[in-house]
């Protein structure tokens, strides 16, 4: 089910440029998974499309948004020829011989975190031993952080009740329920400090260099239209240079975008942490090491039988030409 907007359901929302008008005049419509709901946390696309930039590239966006558990075979196998999706879904699905590509890189830091309300005293990954760790769920982004992080700091697993409580870190912390949780960096402990509470913050980030989400396609979408690939990266770049650039503009976009946007002082902060994970002195380019990190450690926790070559994964042609 690929058109519900609900969480691990499919939306689409036809969205055109809305900047100056494009030197294209049939531009070509294209599909671009989100893998999640409309959010701040999409402000470059929004801006690229609100600023022409996709539109001087002669494409029209569709934004297709939800949660999919088999996004990445759906670009595999052509269904799909874009996607937004993190390195170690790329890694998973190349495992199992699916042929994608990562070709653009977003988050320059990998943002899943383990966050406890200050009181609880936890600081450090040690800290965790001997309490109880709530997490959404025992597969994704945020299971992928906690395997990351045992393995990057030798805690003791053993030693942790790890519990899945969902998508309600946020209440399971305040209520008590548990003594620290998985999330997003810009995500609940943004929502708990607007509450008023302290927190502490552990960042996976800070212990291991895994490769976050980028704009991911397949095989043959770049041997086939290299020319839309290069337009599309492009254009996204320069939707992400404008939004760190000038994020009031952006967040203001973001507000034509998201019909649902809620507490705007949280949708700012959330806006605010996300840009600090996607600043970087050289925008969009992948780092080998940190492809090389993100599969060494999951061959060696065995969520991957053999490693791929890395230069299969991603390529840095279309951000170098763009």
């Amino acid at each position: 089910m690929r058109r519900l907007l609900i969480l691990g359901l499919i939306a689409t929302v036809a969205l055109s440029g809305c900047g100056r008008p494009s030197q294209h005049p049939t531009p070509e419509s294209i599909t671009l998974a989100m893998g999640y709901i409309p959010n701040v946390q999409f402000a470059p696309f929004y801006v690229a499309v609100e600023k022409g930039y996709f539109a001087d590239e002669g494409i029209e966006v569709e934004f297709d948004y939800g949660w999919e558990t088999d996004l990445l075979k759906l670009v595999g196998t052509g269904e799909l020829s874009f996607a937004v999706a993190s390195g170690e879904q790329v890694i998973l699905a190349r495992s199992q011989g699916l042929p994608v590509v990562y070709i653009m890189n977003w988050y320059r830091k990998f943002p899943v975190c383990v966050v406890a309300l200050k009181e609880k005293g936890i600081r450090k990954p040690e800290d965790l031993e001997g309490k109880t760790v709530g997490i959404p769920a025992t597969y994704g982004a945020s299971y992928i952080g906690w395997r990351a992080l045992v393995y990057a700091t030798g805690i003791d697993e053993e030693r942790v009740n790890l519990q899945t409580i969902g998508y309600t870190q946020v209440e399971s912390l305040v209520e008590d329920r548990v003594d620290a949780a998985l999330c997003y960096i810009m995500n609940e402990p943004v929502q708990l400090r607007q509450m008023g509470h302290e927190v502490s913050i552990i960042r996976v980030s800070d212990y291991i260099d895994l490769v976050s989400n980028g704009l991911i396609t397949n095989e043959s979408t770049i041997a086939e239209r290299p020319e839309l690939v290069r337009g599309l990266v492009h254009a996204t770049l320069r939707g992400l240079r404008y939004t760190i650039d000038h994020p009031d503009e952006a967040f203001a976009i973001c507000r034509k975008f998201v019909p649902e946007m809620g507490e705007e002082a949280i949708q700012r902060a959330v806006l605010d942490e996300s840009i600090a994970l996607w600043r970087s002195d050289a925008l969009g380019l992948s780092d080998p090491a940190a492809w090389e990190a993100s599969q060494d450690f999951m061959h060696r926790i065995g969520l991957i039988g053999t490693e791929i070559k890395v230069e299969e994964l991603f390529t840095n042609e279309f951000v170098k030409s763009g």
